[in-house]
């Protein structure tokens, strides 16, 4: 991917800058934040803007509206927590290109900020509408895009508005996001292990394909494992299957056998009688699954390899839990590939974390700290890893 113009080459002041951030943040049944991290990643770039005396107009989406306005997916209660984060006014318009947002731009003034509404709320957001993007536009005299998480749609905000600036610049965050990412594509240190995990297996097709050749070692976990042991042939009693893959989950095995890579399955599981924190559990062979059983997490023998592998990594990237991790009884696996990575990172490793259940189970372990870069778009990221066209960075400008 060629490199693109960073906001480190904008000079704020006297402009008014348009930016993209990724502000879909989760809220609880009083319309709290839950999660701020989203909010808290995109303060340098904001930072960087009103400090240099420029005007900033931010707009994201919030859950899935599906084009209509919903009172329970309103950005308001992320305009007013920015304002504390900024410790200054974020003045916060109605709607996107309507009158309300079109007066408030007009009027902003050099180190305020101006929240639009949800882009969501408007069907030409997802349609990438070329008229709603132009009204976007006019809002602003520059572009910024720091919302990693969505530069995997081609939407208005992240793709049709750039036809209308003749800079589009990536974000602070964005620009990190591109440096590890792109370095571990790129030019790894090596040994390069990616574990990947998660409940199925068409998720992580494109990803697992395209690591083949390049990582080292590919480990992998989750409820996904088990239909790659069906597709061998095994008993997997009443654990998650992904039917199907079963034929992609027979292509992969194949491949991998072909590549430089080695593939590394889980050989033993916690398996329970239920899906249950309180129910019976034992571990076992994967060649010994009972009947009525399921799995629901790697087994120790199978954490112990990986910790091994993991350690002894220069490169990591790290997607999807081993486990079902939510439930404490089954996060041990989960828990100790989080361990061993953090380790492998203290020792010099660069690791790399991306997906809302790796992040989630990161900061439950308190690891994040230990991780080189965790990243804000779990379906970007893949789609990264995958080495597919992302259109929110192809639409920037070259440098």
């Amino acid at each position: 991917m060629a490199k693109k113009q960073g906001l480190s080459t904008l000079e704020p002041r006297g402009q008014k800058v348009l930016m993209r951030v990724d502000f879909n943040v989760p809220l609880d049944g009083e319309r709290n934040i839950t999660d701020e991290t989203r909010i808290v990643a995109a303060l340098p770039s904001i930072r960087h803007i009103i400090d240099g005396g420029g005007a900033l107009i931010l707009m994201s989406h919030l859950g899935r509206p599906k084009g209509k306005v919903d009172p329970a997916a309103s950005l308001r209660p992320v305009a007013d927590r920015l304002a504390d984060l900024v410790d200054g006014p974020v003045k916060f318009a109605s709607d996107t290109v309507g009158p309300d947002a079109q007066a408030k731009a007009a009027s902003l003034q050099p180190g305020e900020i101006l929240l639009l509404e949800n882009l969501r709320f408007n069907p030409g957001e997802t349609a990438n509408d070329l008229v709603f993007a132009e009204a976007l536009s006019k809002l602003a005299d520059t572009y910024v895009n720091d919302a990693f998480g969505a530069a995997h749609r081609a939407h208005a905000s992240t793709a049709g508005v750039t036809k209308y600036f003749e800079a589009c610049r990536a974000g602070f965050l964005m620009e990190r996001e591109l440096k590890f990412l792109g370095s571990l594509m790129a030019d790894p240190k090596r040994p390069f292990v990616a574990v990947l995990g998660g409940a199925k297996v068409d998720s992580k097709v494109d990803v697992i394909l395209n690591l083949l050749g390049k990582v080292d070692t590919l480990l992998l976990g989750g409820g996904m494992i088990f239909t790659f042991f069906k597709s061998a042939g095994l008993n997997i009693g009443k654990s998650l299957l992904d039917e199907p893959s079963l034929e992609v989950a027979r292509e992969i095995s194949v491949r991998a056998k072909e590549s430089s890579t080695r593939l590394v399955l889980p050989e033993d599981v916690v398996v329970a009688s239920e899906f249950s924190d309180k129910s019976d559990k034992r571990n076992c062979l994967v060649t010994d699954i009972p009947d009525q059983w399921m799995g629901l997490d790697i087994g120790p023998r199978t954490l112990a390899t990986y910790d091994e592998i993991l350690r002894g990594a220069k490169s990591l990237f790290w997607n999807g839990p081993m486990g079902v991790f939510e439930l404490p009884s089954f996060a041990v696996g989960t828990r100790g590939v989080g361990e061993a990575i953090a380790s492998a990172t203290d020792g010099g490793g660069v690791s790399v974390v991306g997906g809302g259940d790796s992040v989630a189970a990161i900061n439950q372990m308190g690891l994040a700290e230990r991780i080189s870069h965790i990243s804000t778009g779990g379906g970007a990221s893949l789609e990264f890893m995958a080495d597919r066209e992302l259109p929110g960075i192809a639409a920037l400008s070259d440098v």
